[in-house]
């Protein structure tokens, strides 16, 4: 039924939040964000269990128009190159339709300038048409100084600008800017009063905020007012090895064992090599983080929302006790590991759903390092490397690769951030912390190479080496 959430069998069985799919449109001139805006939030909703994707139209421009010469195809008074942009922009909004009627998306987000009020009414007709809510995010920004920065930032990755320097770029995107800015029409706080949309303006300096109309449109909001992009590291440990982690038993309060005190040194050193300004650590309220943040010698904060996952009533007990006392149970969370839930413990999803006000704080934060346990790092691995919520169980295989102790990762308007693995030529040394191979002599790292994730470079430490994890 049009408005409505349609019942639909898909692998991650997703839980429908909408009351009708949203259709999420940005709107501005180019280089004020809005393919960062878009990346983030289709990122964010995917994670907290909105199925989302991103419809960018000028992906759709370069697969029309194989080759990109100059600003020109933007002028206004280039007629085959409207035709082309509108053909573009109807493309993409059929593929909208067939992800939000057929395939059972719940959100799209529909990437392109939109600038004039035309363009906007056009799209508001095709979401009226097809049941679909929509919500307008505008990204202004007046300042010279933070355009100019996301045009090298930015557009020297585009596709559009391969083999250009960086004068070439610059000079012909700031023309391209001039074909648009005299048909801009900004969104209007009388003309536009019956629209739903939030104004970002200068980055995050000033909100403008209009006829929220439900919960995912909040929610949207609420993310968007937590994002910057000042350029930032963000280091996700786990805790050394435990006295649990050595008898083999899931959760528990246990304090650190003699190597989980080793790796909290090399920890230590590593931190202090990095020389990080105003670096913030964070850990749980559990024995094991605190202590390994102890060694770290720096302030830390201690966050309930980072404990490890409950496990209930299979606390402290290893998975062959499990499997013996709670056989049903054992094999419930093979089927489902993401929504199993422990006897009076929790969930994945339920942890994930603990985990946002800890993503929106780190979205905020400038230099943090988080020092956490297994199944929270999934969750928050799964946030920055892009992934569904239904997929965090997953990553054993990222957490478990032993040839490095930490990975950098990037990610950019025009490319997908993919970890780089010991073998991928991107892959060289970043940090000096050693590790111990199975002879026991020290080893030197090598450092991984990548860009940032829009604007935050991500990290992640694991003394996998060191300590035996059991997959909880």
């Amino acid at each position: 039924m049009r408005g409505s959430c349609r019942p639909r069998a898909t692998r991650d069985r997703a839980v429908c939040m909408t009351n009708c799919p949203t259709l999420i449109v940005t709107v501005g001139l180019p280089a004020r964000g809005k393919t960062y805006i878009s990346k983030k939030l289709t990122r964010y909703l995917n994670w907290i269990g909105v199925p989302t994707k991103e419809f960018n139209v000028g992906q759709y421009r370069r697969e029309c128009v194989k080759i990109y010469k100059s600003f020109e195809f933007f002028r206004p008074d280039n007629e085959e190159g409207l035709k082309i942009r509108r053909q573009c922009a109807l493309t993409a909004l059929n593929d909208v339709r067939q992800y939000l009627s057929v395939e059972g998306g719940q959100v799209a987000v529909f990437d392109a300038t939109n600038t004039t009020r035309q363009r906007r009414g056009t799209i508001t007709r095709f979401a009226e048409q097809n049941g679909f809510k929509v919500f307008f995010v505008e990204s202004v920004c007046e300042d010279p100084d933070v355009i100019a920065e996301n045009i090298v930032q930015v557009k020297l990755g585009s596709p559009d600008y391969i083999d250009c320097n960086t004068e070439e770029v610059v000079e012909d995107f700031m023309k391209r800017i001039k074909c648009y800015e005299n048909s801009y029409q900004p969104l209007d706080e009388v003309l536009d009063r019956d629209l739903s949309y939030i104004k970002i303006m200068d980055v995050g300096r000033r909100y403008l905020v209009n006829q929220v109309q439900d919960h995912i449109q909040s929610r949207i909001v609420y993310y968007l007012m937590n994002i910057h992009i000042t350029p930032r590291s963000i280091y996700l440990c786990r805790h050394g090895e435990s006295d649990h982690n050595v008898k083999g038993r899931i959760g528990g309060d246990s304090g650190l064992s003699g190597r989980g005190k080793e790796f909290a040194k090399c920890l230590e050193k590593f931190i202090q090599e990095q020389n990080i300004k105003d670096l913030k650590v964070w850990t749980s309220q559990m024995k094991r983080t605190i202590q390994t943040a102890e060694a770290v010698a720096v302030p830390y904060e201690q966050w309930k929302a980072l404990n490890e996952i409950d496990a209930g009533v299979c606390e402290e007990m290893m998975y062959e006790e499990i499997q013996g006392h709670f056989p049903q149970e054992f094999a419930l969370r093979d089927q489902d590991k993401y929504r199993y839930r422990y006897p009076k413990g929790e969930s994945y999803e339920d942890l994930v759903q603990r985990l946002e006000p800890v993503i929106m704080e780190l979205e905020r934060q400038e230099n943090v390092l988080v020092i956490c346990h297994q199944a929270v790092m999934r969750c928050l691995l799964a946030y920055f490397l892009d992934k569904s919520a239904g997929s965090v169980y997953l990553f054993k295989s990222v957490l478990f690769i032993k040839s490095f102790l930490h990975q950098q990762m990037s990610q950019s308007a025009y490319t997908e951030t993919k970890p780089k693995t010991p073998n991928s030529k991107q892959c060289r040394c970043r940090s000096t912390v050693a590790r111990k191979n199975s002879l026991g002599r020290q080893e030197p790292r090598k450092k991984p190479r990548g860009t940032r994730l829009g604007g935050a470079v991500l990290f992640w430490l694991c003394p996998v080496e060191i300590i035996t994890v059991h997959d909880h």
